[in-house]
Order: C-alpha cells, then structure tokens, then sequence
C-alpha cells in the first residue's frame, strides 16, 4: 500500500526533525544526548501516529465498506403482519406485505432520526435551552414514519402538539426542528412557534388546541375535494382529545360531504396522566365514527401502520368518504417534560414495551433476520445519526434568536407591509410577509 503525498511528506519533515534534533552525539556531553534522546523518541512517536492516521483512514473504513457491499443480501423479503380489527368493512388490509431492503434502510434510518432527535430535545430541556412547553414522541416512530410511507408527498397532515416526528417525515431536517424548539432564527418557524407549532409543506402543525386540528384537517380534506385533487388529508388526534365534541362534528361533516379525510386516533393508552379506561366508556376509538368505517391498527409495527394507511387512502381516493384509524402506539416519555411519567404507570410497564414492542427493534430483528441488512450496517447507520443530531444541536445552540423588529412578521401571506402595535400603544412593529 502506498502513502499519500500528505502523509509522505509530513513523513519527510518529522525525519528532517529527527536529523537535526540527533546532530553529532559523540560530540555533545550526556546531558545533552539523554535530551535529545527524548526528544529523537518524540518525534518517532509522532512519526508513527501520522502514518497510523493515514493507514486507519486508508484500510479500515474502505474495508468496512466493501466487506457490506461484497456480502450478498436480499433485496427484499415478504413478512406477515398483524391482521386489522374492522368496523363496517368487509375487508381490510393484507396480512402479508413485501419490505424491500431500500425501503427498510430508510425506513430505519428515519426512526432512528426521530428517536434521537426527542432524546436530544429532552437534553435541551434539561439544560434550559429548550423552554415553555417540549411534548416528546419516542416510542411512537412507527407511527409518523408508517403513515408518510402510506401515502404521497402532495397528500396533507395535520395533527396536535406532539408534531417532531411528523415535522422531520413531512421533509424539514433535524437542524430546522432542534432550532425551532430553541427559538432561534434559522427554525422552521423563524423561532416564533416553538415545540406545537411547526409547518411544512403540505403540513399544516402542530397545534396545541386539544382536538381543534380535526375540523381543520376535514377543512383541508373538503379543499382538496373541491379543487378536484386526487389528494387526502390525514388528520390526527390523540386519545385524551377523542372525547372532545368538535370531533364528532368533523366527522359528520366528512360523513356528509363524503370527504377524503382520515381520521387517525393515535391511542398511546394515556390522555396526559389518565390512563384510556379511566377516560372513556368505550376504547374501541376506532369504532367511534359510527356511520364511518374503521381499522385498528398494530402501531408499534411500521409495516403494519404503512399498509393499513395505504388501504385508508385507498379507499378515501376511491370517492366512498372518510375513513377511521385508531394506531394503538406507547409513549416512553411523560406526556410533557413536566411530567415524569411514572407516577401513573410503572417503570416495569415502559420497559416491558420496550423490550418486546420497540418499533425501531422490530425493524432491525426483521432485516437482519431475513438478510435485508447486517448488524454492522444498521450500527454504521446509527453513527451517522447521532452526528447529524449533535451537528444539529450545535447549530440549534448557536445560531441567533430572531431580532425584536421581527415580532410582526409574517402575520398575513403576500400583503403589503403594515404597522403592527407592540406591547404598548408608543411601540410600533412594521409587519412584512
């Protein structure tokens, strides 16, 4: 193996070193040798860490490489998955799906994205970087990644305050979210919204009203219908917001209009600290349309949350109307960081969820078991995660909060700029689009 020219030449110069440090040692008394004798080690000693440095980045990474793209895996595999509850259908979606080993890297390396995004969240919290309110996802990532696979990039999402997840899935970066949530100026939202209220394209938030997204999202369904668009609006809600009264009204509106909107009730067994039985007299939440049909759904299985959405759209593209989704799903966090989630559950219950239900576990048992990918692979991908989520933080910490004229911007989309009048009457705030 040869050196590249860089190592040859810092080779080069540290020998040069070596030469003048040694000199003439018959010459020198011992003192002057034994010093220079330590110096002559030194200087080796550096010699052979550059030429380490080289030969590590020059063999042991390529070899990694090549060693999985030599190793012949399948390209895809074929797994059964668990069949749906039904309600006012006749049939539902496949017991059986096909995962191909692209989709399944993706599919990986996006959970895992979300996961460590939320634990980074959850340390900026900690460190009062992040402040106000910080509602956090981990354990459900099935969930947001699942539902983005089942359908297409120009459909709508809209759902409540627990939104990183489905802000990442919907096509903003972790630096863009971690940045929002600090309040800083290169956020989603310039830094004005927070952890609730995050947009994208054809992502319309977060929103931190219990329940109120839901007529919102049959709205978004309803434009949707009247532009003539082939598109569906997926509109989530949690199971402490099922009970709220507007929903039933969005659903009979749907019902009505026949509006291709699915309602998703993500069922993750607590509303804040009360647990679903203590809350409702019925949890079959995906029952709770009534007039609409409903699927309940495995939600800590992404293959099985993505071929039940994909049946849903189906079926609301057909032109039959609205559709009902219970994801039944577990959170690892509290329901805020207020809240440490232990006082009305047990540690034993979290960690038994996450040893047999983890979703990203699940996964990866599936991948390497069926020759998808390898352990080293998914851990490689790991690695490159919790880089981009530290080069996230650290922009997230240093990058700028917006400036105080910028409080009125963007109040209104396309109009001219106007004055906006600020904590006082003497305070006034010029608004631009």
């Amino acid at each position: 193996m040869t050196l590249s020219r860089r190592a040859a030449t810092e080779a080069w110069r540290l020998l040069g070193h070596l030469k003048e440090t040694l000199g003439h040692p018959r010459r020198a008394s011992w003192a002057v040798r034994s010093r220079r004798c330590r110096q002559c080690l030194c200087f080796m000693r550096k010699m052979l860490a550059a030429v380490s440095r080289v030969l590590s980045g020059a063999s042991q990474k390529p070899a990694s490489r090549v060693l999985v793209a030599s190793r012949n895996f399948a390209n895809d595999a074929t797994f059964e998955i668990k069949k749906c509850d039904l309600h006012r259908l006749e049939e539902g979606p496949p017991v059986t799906t096909v995962l191909t080993r692209e989709d399944g890297l993706k599919y990986y390396r996006m959970m895992q994205t979300v996961r460590r995004m939320e634990l980074k969240a959850d340390q900026l919290y900690k460190q009062k970087i992040i402040r106000g309110f910080c509602h956090l996802c981990d354990g459900q990532e099935a969930c947001c990644v699942g539902l983005e696979a089942g359908i297409n990039p120009t459909d709508h999402l809209i759902t409540a305050y627990r939104a990183h997840g489905f802000t990442f899935t919907r096509g903003l970066s972790v630096r863009e979210i971690l940045a929002e949530l600090t309040g800083r100026k290169g956020g989603c939202a310039k830094g004005k919204g927070g952890s609730m209220h995050m947009y994208a394209k054809n992502f319309y938030g977060g929103n931190g009203i219990v329940g109120a997204q839901v007529p919102l999202g049959a709205g978004i369904a309803l434009a949707c219908k009247y532009n003539g668009k082939d598109e569906v609006c997926l509109t989530l809600y949690g199971d402490g917001a099922a009970n709220q009264g507007q929903i039933f009204e969005a659903y009979n509106m749907a019902a009505l209009w026949k509006l291709p909107c699915i309602f998703i009730c993500e069922n993750n067994r607590y509303g804040m600290g009360t647990s679903v039985e203590r809350a409702a007299a019925s949890t079959d939440y995906y029952k709770r349309g009534d007039f609409i049909p409903g699927l309940r759904v495995d939600g800590m299985d992404i293959l099985c949350v993505r071929e039940a959405t994909k049946f849903a759209a189906a079926y609301c593209r057909s032109g039959k109307g609205p559709i009902l989704m219970e994801l039944q799903t577990y959170r690892y966090h509290g329901h805020s960081m207020s809240d440490p989630g232990v006082s009305y559950r047990t540690r034993e219950e979290i960690q038994e969820v996450r040893s047999k239900s983890d979703p990203i576990m699940l996964l990866k048992d599936r991948m390497v078991n069926s020759n998808l990918a390898s352990v080293e692979e998914l851990k490689e991908i790991d690695v490159e995660v919790r880089k981009e989520i530290e080069d996230a933080a650290q922009f997230a910490t240093a990058d700028p909060e917006p400036p105080l004229e910028e409080l009125g911007y963007h109040i209104y989309s396309s109009d001219p700029p106007f004055e906006v009048r600020g904590a006082n009457q003497w305070i006034k705030f010029k608004s631009v689009s």
